[in-house]
């Protein structure tokens, strides 16, 4: 098997939270797409040396600031790409396009209008995406339930994922019914751990599949509009959510957690591999707390997922 092209390539977000695109020339691959700026290593580059230099040549700024997103392969009809992806949080200068290429400034929200390269698409997910996930555990009633969602919104958490086995069917559409109105005015996302035919009942804003329910679909089972997550435990998995199309997934456990102490941990090496491997951004799941995110950064993953960390 052919080595694939190694690229660096970097999600530049200014102060206003947007992201910068550029557009590729006539003349080249895919040319009039949009795409996040960055190019080729040079021999003996590491990826943020690349990214530096490609950066300064197409944009004219310093990168002072980056950590790593996501690393996407991607084999395309005539070439495999193998795209390592930064997030650069601080730059100095004013980027404008060198190479005579337009570039723009692009709310996080509106990436979904432009069209960019296939290898692209877990790379806009990824810079969608937020760093933390939570995921809801006990709860004495429903006003609890909300007390420990705004303590958790007003920490600053974005993404939730509503889990409550313990509940009947109409109950827990109930209580999705009210973690929505929280959700939307914090300005974060609302994914329901249930069945997603839900979604025509309650209008949040994506579904995660328990391994179970994974396993039963061969197709994607939500619209594109809606965001499609699974949780994953082995390569097989992680296959299979990314045949139906899933927009992210959780991996666990990746250290021994009281919730599940009889379950074999991942460990890092294999969180490192599985995730490297995979074509989905991943949040880590099982035993991790915020002080573990630069290593979850540095092995690949989105971020970390958790109950104790923002459940309280």
């Amino acid at each position: 098997m052919p080595q694939p092209m190694l690229v660096a390539a970097a999600a530049i977000i200014n102060d206003k939270g947007q992201v910068l695109i550029a557009r590729r020339p006539a003349g080249v691959d895919q040319a009039g797409l949009w795409e996040l700026p960055g190019g080729k290593l040079a021999p003996y580059e590491t990826g943020f040396q690349a990214l530096k230099r490609e950066i300064g040549e197409e944009l004219g700024i310093e990168v002072l600031k980056a950590r790593p997103l996501i690393r996407v392969r991607h084999s395309y009809s005539n070439k495999t790409v193998l795209l390592d992806v930064w997030k650069v949080l601080e730059f100095a200068g004013e980027p404008w396009g060198r190479e005579g290429q337009p570039i723009r400034w692009v709310a996080v929200d509106d990436l979904v209008n432009y069209t960019f390269p296939a290898a692209n698409k877990p790379i806009i997910k990824a810079v969608e995406l937020p760093e933390e996930y939570l995921i809801t555990g006990a709860f004495k009633d429903t006003q609890d339930a909300l007390n420990r969602l705004n303590k958790a919104l007003e920490q600053g958490v974005k993404l939730v994922q509503l889990r409550a086995h313990q509940l009947n069917a109409e109950s827990y559409r109930e209580l999705a019914q009210a973690f929505l109105g929280p959700c939307q005015s914090a300005g974060a996302k609302l994914m329901l751990n249930a069945a997603p035919e839900l979604l025509n009942q309650v209008d949040a804003d994506g579904i995660h599949l328990t391994a179970a329910r994974l396993a039963q679909y061969d197709q994607r089972p939500v619209p594109v509009d809606k965001w499609l997550a699974a949780s994953c435990h082995d390569a097989e998995s992680i296959t299979q959510a990314e045949n139906i199309r899933a927009d992210f997934i959780t991996l666990s456990p990746v250290l021994k957690t009281p919730s599940h102490p009889k379950a074999q941990a991942l460990g890092w090496h294999d969180f490192n591999n599985l995730t490297d491997n995979s074509k989905l951004p991943v949040y880590a799941l099982g035993g991790m707390d915020k002080k573990q995110l630069d290593r979850i950064f540095g092995l690949g993953g989105q971020g970390l997922a958790g109950i104790t960390q923002y459940w309280s």
